[in-house]
């Protein structure tokens, strides 16, 4: 009797999963299937689905190509730089935030504002900030006698300002996650600290970073998944892969040699390369984080 309850359970939740799996399905695991299998055809058609040369040659070519090398490191760097600053930068702002400061609504609505807005429209905006006549940045560097640079035309500042404008585009999600674990630690547990006193430098360490633990984990694992899918702040920012291909990324590679050169195993082979790279990292964030659960 209870085996047949059990097994009567199981078919409902089933049946109410069945929408969402065939979604996953035909959306999420057929494309990742496909792409895998044509990652290993030197040729494709991708029209009637055949390939020639079934081999490793894809790979081959796309670890021996000097421009997904760029790419690849300069995911890196974005991915290094963007999603640590990103998150103290959100850390500290939502618990400014979290202190009860005036206009607290209004501020978490404006931060919230680029997580709703398309990041094409908001890498147009940018490019009026960064622009090297008239950007507001520029005329914030002369006002301490510092030269304009050319934010966006020249390939030595291409990543630093791809860096600046990803770092200010992830703050939304992240000030709002933080938020949400702040108002959750119990405000008993600093009242106590307080009747030890404490200070708020210990506070911030002994309870306000280990209740947000899991947080933490989760915001570093997602950031970096999102990192090294950067694209729309890619041509948001520059309309292509910036000047001599100086802004170029994994996904954005993975575009062009699709769409552009029609090298579509290339794409597939870099496509799966570019998996297992985020795969091994967030194996890694999420081994670390379950230690420190441990501890």
């Amino acid at each position: 009797m209870v085996g047949q309850n059990q097994r009567k359970t199981f078919l409902k939740a089933m049946l109410y999963l069945l929408p969402a799996l065939v979604i996953i399905a035909l959306f999420v695991v057929w494309p990742m299937f496909h792409t895998l299998r044509m990652s290993f055809y030197e040729d494709f058609n991708i029209f009637n689905k055949t390939g020639e040369g079934f081999g490793l040659s894809s790979y081959i070519w796309v670890l021996q190509d000097p421009t997904f090398h760029k790419a690849l490191l300069n995911t890196f760097i974005y991915a290094i730089v963007t999603v640590p600053v990103s998150i103290m930068i959100a850390l500290a702002i939502a618990i400014l935030l979290n202190s009860g400061i005036r206009g607290s609504k209004f501020f978490q609505t404006a931060y919230f504002l680029p997580y709703v807005t398309n990041a094409i429209a908001i890498g147009l905006a940018f490019r009026f900030i960064f622009h090297s006549e008239f950007g507001v940045f520029n005329k914030f560097l002369a006002v301490f006698g510092i030269d304009a640079i050319n934010w966006l035309t020249d390939p030595d500042w291409a990543m630093p300002t791809l860096c600046i404008f990803g770092v200010w585009s992830a703050l939304a999600f992240k000030i709002v996650i933080f938020l949400a674990g702040l108002q959750g630690i119990d405000p008993q547990l600093y009242q106590a600290a307080r009747i030890d006193e404490a200070g708020k430098w210990k506070m911030f360490t002994s309870i306000t970073l280990p209740q947000l633990g899991p947080i933490l984990a989760y915001q570093f694992v997602i950031a970096t998944i999102n990192a090294f899918k950067a694209y729309n702040e890619v041509v948001g920012l520059f309309g292509d892969d910036g000047p001599l291909h100086s802004a170029i990324t994994m996904v954005y590679y993975m575009y062009d040699k699709f769409y552009n050169a029609n090298k579509y195993t290339i794409a597939a082979a870099s496509g799966v390369i570019m998996f297992l790279i985020i795969m091994v990292f967030t194996f890694i964030q999420l081994r670390m984080s379950n230690r420190r659960a441990d501890q």
